[in-house]
């Protein structure tokens, strides 16, 4: 870019460039500054083993894409982005043979669940039905306001997740199956499902199940951050790889940085130009679990015992609720357990472009203790072979990253938290700093766009979004929300 630009993003994952294209849409010069070779942070995509198959190392099936108003407004179909949906969205195996199974229909899974079935559909109906406003209101910095579309699903949202997940589902569910589905749903957002909110992300990921799917992207989650990445390149905007920013005074007389990054990173980017009290609160942010992420090439796909499970994208491989919360209570009390919650996915069940014909690959983590150099292969595999017998038969090759080499892969995954800082309830009330408007920082000009901002992790763009906002009112004088600009053609 050719003199200096009217802001630069540090940072080139999903958040970062929303911000750059959010400011971009305003006629600002944007330089996105990115210390991967590649773009796209969580989103990449990687050859890992064999060329012709492709493993999504962190961020691979993508609700919010379909469901988040950034990325509503972007469009990535209409920038050759394609969402692949699953017959099956998610899938929750238990001993003998049995499944709870999420469809795109409500009615369907509804079906599925036997004597739970109405109650299935007065817990999630009224949500689906109001589903986009429910998910504005939650991603947008309107949260600090009453709700003026969908009031009373709003407050029932809030108030059925406010608890954890085992009160809400034994509040509504008799069976296993109810149970164990709401469960492994909330499971994805890395805590102790003993702690309050944790029924919020159960029934916002179950809801958006029925929504909008939760669909991957062909070819990998990359498509859709090269898609973002040319789109900033066509008005005007730089993306440079490779450079890891150290020192702010590097941008000394840009109008305005953001950075997705920890806050931490912030913190040592500005030195002596933040003041001792963010400091403080600061080293008091809390980052939770770390993960152990597996990737395999299959030789076939996954014989799963119950036939239903082989045509899900996702798994959620656990056994019952009870299970499940006891496989993510370990890794949050530091202790590595045996028995751990095995979130996977098949992404050439959907997508058989990811290998070359006739290949398979298949994806999954675990959650572990904070920083933790700890193989869990045998555990992982274990878990699935008991639903999955003759599992470890198909595994052709298999490539693993500890927490501590996923924080070495991605720097704001400290201690391997994928998620930028636990989202527990006093850390999404106060995020990362107890302050009103947590986007801006103690130094002129410099916001924080990344996941440790409301309204937290997941492939949404908004936490980039709602800084960008923050930083053309405050910097640039601009107080109307810039559309962002369609493709060329």
């Amino acid at each position: 870019m050719n003199g200096r630009p009217d802001a630069v993003v540090v940072g080139a994952g999903p958040n970062g460039l929303a911000a750059a294209l959010r400011l971009s849409a305003a006629g600002l010069r944007v330089q996105v500054v990115e210390a991967a070779e590649r773009p796209g942070g969580g989103m990449r995509t990687e050859e890992l083993m064999r060329p012709g198959y492709l493993h999504d190392v962190c961020s691979i099936v993508q609700p919010m894409a379909a469901a988040a108003p950034f990325f509503r407004e972007f469009d990535p179909e209409s920038r050759g982005v394609r969402l692949v949906h699953p017959e099956i969205n998610f899938a929750h195996p238990l001993d003998g043979g049995r499944a709870s199974l999420s469809y795109r229909s409500l009615e369907q899974t509804a079906a599925g669940l036997g004597a739970d079935a109405a109650a299935y559909r007065r817990l999630f109906g009224p949500l689906v039905e109001h589903g986009t406003d429910v998910v504005d209101f939650f991603l947008t910095s309107r949260l600090r306001s009453l709700p003026t579309r969908s009031p009373l699903q709003i407050a029932q949202f809030g108030l059925n997740g406010l608890p954890n997940v085992r009160w809400l589902a034994h509040r509504w569910f008799d069976t296993e199956e109810a149970r164990a589905l709401l469960g492994g749903a909330a499971a994805h957002g890395m805590l102790d499902l003993s702690q309050p909110l944790t029924s919020a992300l159960g029934m916002l990921l179950t809801m958006l199940s029925h929504h909008v799917g939760w669909p991957l992207v062909e070819g990998g989650s990359q498509k859709l951050a090269d898609a973002m990445v040319t789109a900033l390149e066509e008005q005007g905007g730089e993306v440079v790889t490779g450079h890891r920013v150290t020192d702010l005074r590097e941008f000394e007389g840009v109008p305005a940085v953001l950075l997705n990054t920890t806050p931490e990173a912030f913190v040592d980017m500005a030195g002596d130009r933040v003041h001792e009290g963010y400091r403080r609160w600061v080293s008091r942010y809390r980052h939770g679990a770390g993960v152990f992420k597996i990737d395999w090439i299959l030789s076939e796909p996954v014989p799963w015992t119950n036939p239903d499970v082989r045509r899900a994208g996702t798994i959620h491989v656990a056994g019952t609720l009870d299970e499940t919360i006891a496989g993510e209570r370990a890794p949050n009390e530091g202790r590595i357990t045996d028995e751990p919650y095995v979130l996977a996915v098949q992404p050439t069940v959907p997508d058989p472009t990811r290998a070359p014909e006739g290949g398979h690959v298949f994806w999954a983590y675990v959650h572990v203790p904070h920083g933790a150099d700890v193989d869990m292969t045998e555990a992982i595999e274990k878990q699935i072979e008991r639903f999955a017998p003759g599992f470890r038969d198909t595994v052709v090759e298999r490539y693993t990253k500890t927490a501590v080499e996923m924080e070495e892969w991605n720097p704001s995954y400290l201690g391997g938290d994928i998620s930028n800082g636990q989202a527990t309830l006093r850390q999404m009330l106060a995020r990362p700093v107890p302050r009103w408007n947590t986007y801006r920082t103690p130094v002129t000009g410099v916001y924080l766009a990344s996941a440790a901002t409301p309204p937290g992790p997941a492939v949404h763009g908004a936490c980039g979004d709602n800084a960008a906002r923050v930083a053309l009112r405050e910097v640039f004088g601009v107080r109307s929300v810039p559309p962002l600009r369609p493709p060329l053609r």
